[in-house]
């Protein structure tokens, strides 16, 4: 994780953990202390994107998940959900610089900034969970608060993958760029629309729209753990994830 400010007090986070910026339980602790340094410093918005040349990120990282051990897979879900509600409900404006393939977590992750511009046009995004039996409770309400209700739901019982024209055209990305230097120039661009608007107006109006699924996470965030661990717990997903990984390594 890398983070850099320039003259305007935007900050760039750069994902880098090779290969594919999977999401283990120590990237995401260093994300959520990043946001709450963000969060501190009263920072005019962020910008995330990977150092990677093909991947945004992975998603979460299947050897969390493949034969977990209890204390570990609990605090690794319990600091996903920290993190999704500080990215999700930042007080500052946040970008997803898109540069890479961006399924399952990947995807949340840009979902879960305000604005996503996303290079083209080799490039996928999607939360593609049910492809391995996997279902995130709470966190589809990103997608169902991004894109139709009836898209959403289809995408997401599918486990559907998005080109970069199919996603700009149903609205799960909002910019499209040639590379990623035009991709941060977009950001930033974006961002400048809030250099005259007063922080707290902003962000109160942005919690409008987002409370209620911030509030479904807060109130059900021990039994959203409980569902995810019982149900990660399972043979026929524990199989599931084993075909994976090994499929994973016949690419090698």
């Amino acid at each position: 994780m890398k983070k850099s400010e320039n003259c305007t007090g935007v900050s760039t986070v750069t994902l880098q953990r090779p290969p594919v910026n999977s999401l283990n339980l120590e990237l995401l602790q260093e994300f959520t202390a990043t946001l709450d340094e963000l969060g501190k410093s009263k920072s005019c918005g962020m910008i995330l994107t990977s150092a990677s040349p093909t991947v945004f990120s992975a998603g979460l990282d299947i050897l969390e998940m493949y034969r977990p051990k209890s204390d570990r897979i609990r605090l690794f879900w319990s600091k996903l959900q920290e993190m999704w509600l500080k990215l999700y409900g930042s007080a500052y404006p946040t970008v997803a610089a898109i540069n890479g393939h961006s399924p399952a977590g990947g995807c949340l992750l840009a979902l879960s900034c305000d604005y996503r511009v996303m290079v083209g046009p080799k490039y996928t995004i999607g939360l593609n969970e049910t492809q391995l039996g996997i279902i995130a409770p709470r966190f589809q309400d990103t997608m169902l608060n991004t894109i139709p209700r009836r898209q959403a739901e289809f995408a997401l019982t599918t486990g559907r993958m998005f080109s970069t024209e199919e996603a700009l055209n149903v609205g799960l990305i909002d910019e499209v760029a040639t590379d990623k230097a035009d991709a941060i120039t977009k950001a930033e661009s974006f961002l400048n629309k809030f250099a005259k608007i007063p922080a707290s107006a902003r962000h109160q109006t942005k919690l409008q729209f987002r409370k209620e699924a911030l509030d479904n996470l807060k109130n059900n965030i021990d039994s959203d753990l409980q569902i995810f661990v019982g149900f990660l717990e399972t043979p026929r997903i524990q199989k599931s994830l084993e075909l994976y990984l090994e499929s994973l390594k016949k690419k090698i």
